[in-house]
């Protein structure tokens, strides 16, 4: 089958289509895809069926890969398993966070480089993946909400998805949240080759030494100027899809699905190597 690339959306998304998971495996694929990140922010390779040792092998020519701390959820340690199916991961409760905009990794000192998604079972009627551009969002915006915004700290919280996502917890459930660092970090992150993004999504909890309402009301229109039609893209997902997205710039989300969804993605994820600076 030929090889096809065919950009997505003006500002986000590149499809690569006749390309199985076994021809990723490669010096010069893995070069490929990682320009193609840097351009677009999302790349998706159409029914590749990628192995899960394959899905590691490329993983590594991509960056340094986290191994996630207890997890065991099948053979490879690098692979953690995405489902609401509490038999198939321990970590399934915990899923309905991915349900807000976020940034993974946003309370880490290093936040997380890329993440690479393997689609083995879906979900028919529901669960597609929303991605949003935060370099285009930035670069979108008017002067004077630029300079607005400029010096401006923001500290991400892991609890904040959780409190929403389970209103109900038991205080035992808040105290384990909490135990997780809040991260202080600018509201704009100025990378080394010029570019600049949002660093915004549902972690974002409170902007510093502003008033709490006046705070909320801020990260609420970033985060709903970033998630407009024309900075995003959502997929649609087939069994055999790899969708990989650079973490750092991009915003995402998981549209929700019945917690009896068969629907199972296997993931890896890359080590940051950028820190955050302002």
């Amino acid at each position: 089958m030929a090889v096809e690339r065919n950009q997505l959306l003006e500002h986000i998304g590149l499809e690569i289509t006749g390309m199985a998971g076994r021809d990723l495996v490669d010096r010069e694929a893995a070069d490929e895809c990682q320009a193609a990140l840097d351009r677009h922010g999302v790349v998706v390779y159409r029914d590749a069926h990628i192995s899960d040792t394959d899905l590691v092998t490329f993983s590594r020519m991509l960056g340094e890969v986290v191994v996630p701390r207890a997890i065991d959820d099948g053979e490879f340690p690098e692979v953690a398993t995405i489902t609401s199916d509490p038999k198939r991961s321990k970590l399934a409760a915990l899923r309905k966070g991915n349900f807000f905009w976020h940034i993974d990794g946003t309370h880490d000192e290093l936040p997380q480089k890329g993440t690479l998604l393997a689609a083995h079972e879906v979900d028919p009627a529901g669960g597609d993946t929303e991605f949003a551009t935060t370099y285009a969002a930035y670069q979108a915006l008017p002067e004077a909400e630029k300079e607005r915004i400029a010096d401006l700290r923001v500290i991400h919280r892991f609890s904040r998805p959780m409190r929403l996502a389970f209103p109900d917890a038991t205080p035992e459930q808040r105290a384990g949240w909490d135990t997780i660092p809040e991260r202080e970090h600018p509201l704009v992150w100025r990378r080394r080759d010029g570019r600049r993004s949002l660093l915004i999504g549902v972690t974002a909890d409170e902007i510093v030494g502003m008033d709490p309402d006046e705070s909320r009301a801020l990260l609420d229109h970033l985060d709903e100027w970033a998630t407009q039609p024309q900075f995003t893209y959502r997929h649609q997902w087939r069994v055999g899809d790899l969708v990989i997205w650079d973490n750092t710039g991009m915003l995402h989300r998981a549209l929700p699905f019945e917690p009896t969804s068969r629907r199972m993605l296997h993931r890896t994820t890359l080590v940051g190597d950028e820190l955050v600076e302002a």
